[in-house]
């Protein structure tokens, strides 16, 4: 414990990094009746907090250490982190990224003269590859979280908190990937004011340190969500495990959505744009204090990066409003006769209507696919459900269906009753030439594709959900296939969603 918080205290980052400012949040501070301060690790000159470790690894190494060079796998911040690191020193540095990292992220390694590689669709095969290289070429491997010099210098962001906010701190919200930020951080806090909680913050599909905590040691998750990519690590490291089990209070897990809420508060409040893994500490903060029923308490997120492709925005923006709970979702099912369109909108009331998709179900019905705006969050939507289910029609709330947000809101029409033997699955692909051939390849013949829809949301993973036809008796054969395969998926055949828009005939609802 005193060899990292002297290591915390001497680590050489600031002759790369800037002492990153504390920004107060006046926004969400009055609507979460908390005053709220963001750690802006954005504005760091790779835009991320991931070159204070980097550089602090780098400053311990030898001088044969140093000629040999160094290396590591990252798609992201790590890799440009190491970059700068690398060429301040005078260090030659080799990147390993999947081919499916965006070229802004292989460009601006490149501008810091590192030498990429990009070798497999996915940071497990590009680490694998790094590994090769390391034992062919003599290289140093430095490792993005589990090593404790890179862990005491993300650690410097703990230091320099204290000494900007020397008043009462209920707590502190540290997003979680590997664990290095949080274990760095959390160690210094509780060293020095041992009263101050530290909270990790987890996507909920990505909660690889949480597995951790439950199972006591780190444990691989069998697929992780890659929205918030800089904090999606299948399995957490074996020194941050042990500091972060040691030192945080608490992991809290957050949606898609409320990580996108959280984009759009930052946005609100500082005019800077976070990538998503940057906004989710302040996800959790939010989802903590709803949990907590906290007022009048002083609470710090970490903003630990911007580095976010434009495109994703788009997503971003659409997925923020049901992350903030001002949106509502809803599948009703209206009666197909003269006057009814009118009936359903005067049941909704005096409330904007964001979308309206409607198709024809059977003799006599139909079902509605309709998003209105809210604006009293939860309660406002449950009373609304309430009034419409009141008023005799049958009410499925998709707001936090998956399925519903990411396809079938764009697909609405699509109901074939003879189709038979027909299951639907969402998939993420990588967004490369070659990966649907792939999944194509991967498929038996006698699988017939009933169904395919794809989207693109700015990110290095293309959303697509695809029907097939495959009997009963091949199930297990045809799941066996989509394992091997490697691409995230999830079966929706029961997804009321899929059965009231898109199925065959029976409402699943």
């Amino acid at each position: 414990m005193l060899d990292l918080i002297k290591n915390i205290l001497s680590a050489r980052v600031y002759d790369v990094a800037i002492e990153s400012p504390l920004d107060s949040m006046p926004r969400i501070s009055s609507r979460l009746g908390n005053k709220v301060l963001l750690k802006r690790e954005d504005l760091q000159p790779v835009f991320s907090f991931k070159l204070r470790g980097a550089y602090n690894k780098i400053s311990k190494l030898s001088v044969d250490e140093l000629a040999r060079g160094v290396i590591c796998a990252s798609a992201g911040n790590h890799a440009q982190g190491l970059a700068l690191a690398a060429q301040r020193l005078g260090v030659r540095a080799t990147i390993v990224m999947p081919r499916t990292t965006p070229d802004i992220k292989v460009n601006a390694v490149r501008s810091r003269g590192a030498a990429v590689v990009l070798h497999g669709d996915t940071f497990d095969e590009a680490s694998l590859h790094a590994g090769e290289l390391r034992e062919a070429h003599g290289y140093v491997y430095v490792h993005p979280f589990d090593d404790l010099h890179v862990i005491a210098g993300q650690g410097t962001i703990g230091m320099e908190i204290l000494r900007q906010h020397s008043g009462p701190i209920e707590a502190v919200f540290l997003p979680v990937g590997g664990g290095g930020l949080a274990a760095g951080v959390a160690a210094y806090i509780k060293f020095i004011r041992p009263e101050v909680k530290v909270i990790g913050v987890e996507p909920e599909d990505a909660a690889s340190m949480k597995a951790a905590l439950e199972a006591g040691r780190p444990v691989a998750l069998n697929q992780v969500g890659l929205f918030a990519d800089g904090v999606a690590v299948r399995l957490a490291g074996s020194e941050t495990f042990r500091l972060c089990r040691q030192f945080l209070d608490e992991i809290v897990t957050v949606t898609t959505d409320e990580i996108c809420a959280a984009v759009k508060d930052i946005f609100d409040d500082t005019r800077a744009v976070a990538e998503p893994s940057g906004a989710v500490g302040l996800a959790g903060m939010k989802k903590y204090v709803e949990r907590e029923g906290l007022s009048g308490a002083t609470l710090i997120a970490v903003n630990t990066g911007a580095n976010v492709n434009f495109d994703r925005l788009r997503y971003v923006a659409e997925r923020a409003d049901v992350g903030e709970r001002t949106e509502a979702l809803l599948a009703v099912t209206i009666p197909e006769e003269v006057g009814s369109y009118r009936a359903f909108i005067g049941a909704i009331g005096e409330r904007a209507i964001t979308e309206f998709n409607y198709r024809w179900a059977e003799t006599g019905k139909a079902h509605v696919f309709a998003g209105v705006k809210l604006r009293g969050g939860d309660r406002e939507r449950q009373d609304l459900v309430a009034t419409l289910r009141g008023k005799g029609y049958a009410v499925v709330d998709m707001t936090d269906n998956e399925l519903a947000k990411l396809h079938v809101r764009y697909m609405v029409g699509g109901r074939v009753p003879e189709l038979a033997d027909e299951i639907i699955f969402r998939f993420e692909f990588p967004e490369r030439p070659g990966a649907l051939l792939k999944f194509l390849d991967s498929l038996s013949p006698r699988w017939n594709i009933s169904l395919f829809h794809y989207r693109n949301h700015g990110s290095d993973n293309g959303r697509v959900l695809a029907g097939l036809q495959v009997p009963q008796a091949e199930r297990a054969a045809f799941l066996e296939r989509l394992t091997s395969l490697g691409y995230p998926f999830t079966d929706e055949t029961d997804n009321p969603a899929y059965g009231l828009f898109l199925g065959t005939g029976d409402d699943r609802a």
